[in-house]
C-alpha cells in the first residue's frame, strides 16, 4: 500500500481501462473523496455501490450499476440495476460484472491490516475478483473509521494505492419518537420470539420498535446483514448473549455506536457471502428473521422492491434470511409492516401485488391489527388470517369481494 497525494491518484485512475467499472464501498461508508477524483478525471466509468447515497455523480458517462438501489441511485438517469440476491452479487464479479478498480473505505493500518470498519458486504469478494485481473485497488484511509474485525480485515499489501482523508462519518438524524402503530407491531413481535433467539432485522422505525420491545429478554444473538443503534439499547439491558459474537456485514448509526465498535472484538463483521448465505443462516439457534415490505398480497408474497413499476430497492437479504430462517431448527420468517400506508394512503395488506415479488412463505404477517399465521396453513386459511387479523378494518369487506374472485374465499 503506497500512500499518495490527490495528483498521483488522478494519473493512476486515468491508466484504467477505457469506461472501467469500480466497485465502491456503498451504504453510508463511500469514500467520497476518491469517488470525487474519479469523476474529476476519468470522463466515462460505471461506478457499482449497493444502496448508492444522494450524491453519486449523475452527469453524461457515469452509469450507476447495482443490485441494491439506494436513495442516490432510484432516479439516476445512468442507472443500471442488475438484480441478484444479496448472497450472490459476488458471483457475479467473477462473471458478468468483472471489476477494474475497487474503493475502499477503510481505517489507518495497525499491525499491517486495515479495517472496512463499518462496510464489509461485497468488498472483499470485489478485492479479490480486482486483483485476480490484475486491477487497481484503491482504499480512502479515514482516521475516523472504527477498527472492526472479522472479514473487515485487508492485509496493506492487498492494497495498491492509499489516500489520506480525515472525515466524520455520516449518522441518522434524530429518530423521531415511535408511533403507536410502531410500537404496537413491536411488541406482536416481541412476543414471537422465544429467549436465546437468533437475530436478523434491519433499520427503521418497525425495526426499531421491535428492538425496543426485546430489552426483556435474555440470550438472544445476533446473525444479520446489518444493525444499527438499537442493539446498544440491548446490550445495556443484558439482552445478549455475551459468550456469542454479534455477527452482521455493515452498519449505520450514531457517533456513539461508531465509538462501542471501535476495536470491539464482539462483533464480527463477515462478508456477504458469510452473513447471507442461507446454509449458514439455517445453522442459527431459533432463526428469527425480521423483514418488511411495502405490501404484502392474500397469497403471502411481498413486494419490498418497487412502486408503480419503478425500482425502489431491491432483493437484498430478504429472500436469503426467510430460506435460512425456516430451515433454522426452532425458526421463523416475520415480515412486519403497518396496515395502512402514512404517505400514499393506501392498506398495504393487497389482493394480489401487481409488482414483482421479492419474497414469499414468511411463518407470518405481523401489523399493528394483529398476526396472520402463513406457514403450514392452507392458502385460503392464509388469505383469511390476512384479511381478519392484520388488514386494515377499512378494506377487510373489500378484500373478501377479492377473496372470492381469487378462489380464496
Amino acid at each position: 500500500m503506497i500512500t499518495v497525494d490527490t495528483p498521483a491518484l488522478a494519473a493512476a485512475l486515468r491508466a484504467l481501462p477505457d469506461t472501467p467499472r469500480v466497485v465502491a464501498s456503498g451504504n453510508h461508508s463511500v469514500p467520497w473523496e476518491l469517488v470525487r477524483v474519479l469523476d474529476e478525471h476519468v470522463e466515462r466509468y460505471v461506478l457499482n455501490t449497493l444502496n448508492g447515497p444522494p450524491g453519486l455523480p449523475e452527469r453524461d458517462g457515469v452509469v450507476a450499476e447495482t443490485s441494491f438501489v439506494g436513495a442516490g441511485q432510484r432516479r439516476h438517469p445512468g442507472l443500471r440495476y442488475v438484480p441478484s440476491r444479496l448472497s450472490l452479487v459476488p458471483v457475479l464479479f467473477r462473471r458478468s460484472l468483472p471489476v477494474d478498480a475497487v474503493f475502499l473505505h477503510c481505517s489507518p493500518p495497525r499491525d499491517g491490516v486495515v479495517s472496512l470498519g463499518i462496510e464489509v458486504n461485497v468488498l472483499p469478494a470485489a478485492v479479490e475478483a480486482c486483483r485476480e485481473r490484475g486491477g487497481l485497488v484503491v482504499a480512502q484511509v479515514n482516521d475516523r473509521m472504527p477498527f472492526t474485525h472479522g472479514d473487515a480485515l485487508v492485509p496493506v499489501e492487498h492494497i495498491d494505492l492509499a489516500l489520506e482523508a480525515s472525515s466524520p462519518l455520516p449518522t441518522p438524524p434524530a429518530a423521531a419518537p415511535l408511533g403507536e402503530d410502531a410500537r404496537a407491531i413491536g411488541e406482536r413481535v416481541a412476543a414471537m420470539v422465544p429467549d436465546g433467539a437468533t437475530l436478523q432485522m434491519g433499520i427503521g422505525a418497525v425495526p426499531d420498535a421491535v428492538l425496543a420491545a426485546l430489552t426483556g429478554h435474555r440470550g438472544l444473538r445476533l446473525w444479520t446483514e446489518m444493525f444499527s443503534d438499537g442493539v446498544l439499547a440491548l446490550d445495556a439491558a443484558g439482552a445478549l448473549d455475551d459468550d456469542h459474537p454479534l455477527t452482521t456485514s455493515f452498519l449505520f448509526g450514531t457517533q456513539d455506536l461508531y465509538d462501542w465498535l471501535d476495536g470491539n472484538r464482539r462483533v464480527h463483521l463477515l462478508r456477504t457471502e458469510r452473513t447471507n448465505d442461507p446454509a449458514l443462516i439455517a445453522r442459527q439457534r431459533s432463526m428469527t428473521s425480521i423483514n418488511t415490505a411495502l405490501e404484502v398480497d392474500l397469497f403471502g408474497q411481498a413486494n419490498a422492491s418497487r412502486i408503480d413499476a419503478r425500482i425502489h430497492s431491491g432483493f437484498g437479504g430478504q429472500t436469503d434470511f426467510i430460506v435460512g430462517a425456516l430451515h433454522s431448527q426452532g425458526g421463523q420468517a416475520i415480515m412486519a409492516l403497518r396496515s395502512w400506508h402514512p404517505k400514499a394512503d393506501v392498506s398495504t395488506i393487497v389482493p394480489m401485488v401487481d409488482e414483482p415479488v421479492t419474497s414469499f412463505q414468511a411463518s407470518a404477517i405481523v401489523t399493528e391489527q394483529g398476526v396472520a399465521p402463513l406457514f403450514g396453513h392452507s392458502e385460503k386459511e392464509q388469505a383469511r388470517h390476512l384479511i381478519e387479523r392484520t388488514a386494515h378494518p377499512r378494506v377487510r369487506d373489500e378484500l373478501w369481494e377479492e377473496a372470492e374472485h381469487l378462489g380464496l374465499a
